[in-house]
């Protein structure tokens, strides 16, 4: 129970890929971390892209980075909304700001290059937002899982293992 006492956010809105916000939930609360999703609306049911739901326990709006100790950002459609709230932005700023874990798989790189935090960063994404990635000072390799000081991110679902691993290790790595 590496995680015994660290709190972690967990960004859903619909279309999120499904397996890319669960598995990571699960490793972290497998190691003891308590999760909170959040979404831009508390109590909502959101829809992963294959139908799998997830109910968010709190509102943009509640969030305080100062609470957590990493966030993950899932794949799927939702990066592309979740770049859009303010809050959610502020929250990423001030993880990053504060060295906290933060967690990014397939199109979740697209709310870090709105947050403003890539630049000189080395990561990785889903190959369709390469260029994106780099457009925002990101350095980018074809790796399963790259690890830049506290920014883990990774490709797509096969990479999950190795991703889990990655940033449950970041979270512990933590004072």
């Amino acid at each position: 129970m590496r995680l015994s006492g660290k709190r972690i956010i967990a960004l859903v809105d619909d279309e999120f890929e499904d397996l890319e916000l669960w598995y990571p939930i699960y490793r972290v609360r497998e190691e003891g971390a308590t999760v909170h999703l959040a979404g831009p609306e508390k109590g909502k049911k959101y829809i992963g892209k294959y139908g799998v739901p997830a109910e968010s326990e709190l509102s943009f709006d509640e969030l305080s980075a100062a609470d957590y100790d990493g966030i993950l950002v899932p794949g799927g459609w939702a990066p592309d909304k979740l770049r859009r709230y303010k809050q959610v932005l502020q929250v990423v700023r001030e993880l990053h700001e504060a060295k906290k874990p933060i967690g990014q798989i397939c199109h979740a790189g697209w709310v870090l290059i709105s947050a403003g935090i890539l630049k000189g960063v080395t990561v990785t994404s889903t190959p369709g937002i390469r260029d994106d990635m780099e457009n925002a000072g990101a350095i980018w390799k074809d790796e399963a899982v790259v690890v830049d000081g506290h920014i883990v991110s990774a490709r797509r679902p096969p990479d999950l293992p190795e991703y889990g691993k990655a940033f449950v290790d970041a979270v512990a790595r933590q004072a």
